[in-house]
């Protein structure tokens, strides 16, 4: 039985080993619990309750003023660099706000008569794009509405012009003490502050957590006036608490500052910005909803193990941990199935130990002496027929025993009775040829 069980237990690691088997690349050191859901255009608060007029109301606003601003229009430039871009060319611009539908978007686009279509920050003209590439382009553009930086490449597109150099005007200031004071009271108090005019109305707490598992302040500040210095809150909160993750929103522009700030915000950054940085450009999306973006960014970063972070907590596999050694244990239940094997071949006779009978001699002895009692029979009399009778018998018992599969020794017994019978039967017939030893050495022979 235990033999069997071995054999039992070889083939089940052998199928787990070999479905385990499977070609793979992990790059992360666990899982992300971080949200990957498609959401449906409307439904994330991203579209304006404001519209726009008709393409051909559109059409004659652009015909009379060279620059036309919507009502809602949040975009702005540097106006003296998009002069130079446009130079002496007759290039019209539009511009919309954000939040608008596909049918709203479409009239906008139909107005053939603007070179350049602005939607929201969102910088197209002449079937094509522009948009920024950098950290310093997309904060520019969500934190104060400057395209300048896209306008003027598009400009320079149209044109067949070169594309100017890409420039950093964004200014900073330090907070005054008083800003500073009121920000670290609300922090202090919960975590976070909401200025006026803002629209984050609560952190996500659940994203949170999973962003930054030991807390985390988060400051969060409306779209700033273009060309105006913005207060630094970030250095300075950082400053205070070195230890202590900042996250920081101007806008649709989010900074961080805390441990692992020099690689870990430009990387966070440039990561989510670049795969959302042109659907926060043309709608109009709750603060909330950016910042939950942000920081599932954030834990897909951590979760894939950079800048010496924690590591989230990941179950114990045990199929991972026994996997080496599976090989081992198939090798050791598959040798101790063939020892118990040839034991139990050993013992059925199959197999005999030194000087001991083997049950394939048997077979032979056992079909030589059947031929003999065959001949003999046929000259047997009163006198030599019980002998003859009882070596029958004997064979027929070595012969079941060898179907039913029992011991060598058993079965040469039997024959050893069947030899002695049938030798009294031969000597009572008076032929020696007929006796045991003499048959079967010449039938053997």
């Amino acid at each position: 039985m235990l033999r069997w069980v071995l054999l039992g237990v070889a083939t089940v690691v052998l199928v787990v080993f070999l479905l385990a088997q499977r070609q793979s690349i992990d790059v992360s050191y666990g899982q992300s619990p971080a949200p990957s859901v498609r959401i449906e255009e409307g439904s994330a608060g991203e579209l304006g309750e404001g519209t726009v007029p008709s393409t051909e109301e559109m059409s004659a606003l652009v015909a009379a003023d060279a620059v036309v601003r919507l009502p809602g229009a949040v975009a702005y430039w540097d106006e003296q660099r998009v002069r130079e871009a446009i130079g002496d060319a007759d290039i019209r611009i539009l511009v919309a706000p954000p939040g608008l539908d596909e049918a709203e978007r479409k009239r906008v686009r139909d107005v053939e008569n603007a070179a350049v279509r602005v939607i929201g920050t969102q910088v197209g003209g002449g079937g094509l794009l522009a948009a920024p590439d950098t950290l310093a382009g997309w904060r520019a553009q969500f934190a104060t509405g400057d395209v300048t930086g896209p306008l003027t490449t598009m400009i320079a597109k149209l044109r067949d012009a070169p594309a100017p150099p890409e420039r950093d005007d964004l200014r900073w200031r330090e907070p005054s003490d008083g800003e500073l004071a009121g920000v670290l009271a609300d922090l202090r108090a919960g975590g976070s502050h909401v200025a006026p005019g803002a629209t984050l109305d609560g952190v996500p707490e659940e994203a949170a957590r999973a962003a930054f598992p030991d807390g985390a302040w988060y400051v969060a500040l409306p779209a700033q006036p273009h060309g105006e210095p913005l207060p630094a809150y970030g250095p300075a909160l950082n400053r205070l608490a070195p230890d202590r993750p900042v996250v920081v929103m101007y806008g649709g522009w989010i900074e961080y500052h805390g441990p692992a700030a020099a690689d870990f915000a430009d990387l966070a950054g440039a990561s989510f910005y670049a795969q959302f940085g042109d659907r926060l450009s043309r709608f109009d999306y709750p603060q909330r909803n950016v910042l939950g973006a942000y920081l599932g960014k954030v834990t897909d970063i951590r979760y894939a193990g950079l800048f010496d972070r924690p590591l989230p907590y990941r179950p114990l596999d045990p199929l991972r941990v026994a996997l080496p050694a599976l090989p081992w244990i198939f090798t050791g239940c598959v040798a101790g199935f063939l020892v118990l094997s040839a034991r139990s071949l050993r013992r059925s006779g199959v197999l005999g130990a030194a000087g001991e009978p083997r049950l394939g001699a048997g077979a032979a002895r056992l079909a030589g002496l059947t031929a003999l009692a065959v001949e003999v029979s046929l000259l047997t009399d009163a006198r030599s027929n019980p002998a003859l009778t009882r070596g029958i018998g004997k064979l027929q018992a070595a012969r079941a025993a060898v179907d039913e599969g029992l011991p060598a020794r058993h079965v040469w017994q039997l024959l050893d009775d069947a030899t002695a019978e049938l030798d009294e039967a031969a000597s009572v017939v008076g032929i020696p040829s007929y006796r045991p030893a003499n048959y079967l050495q010449g039938r053997l022979s």
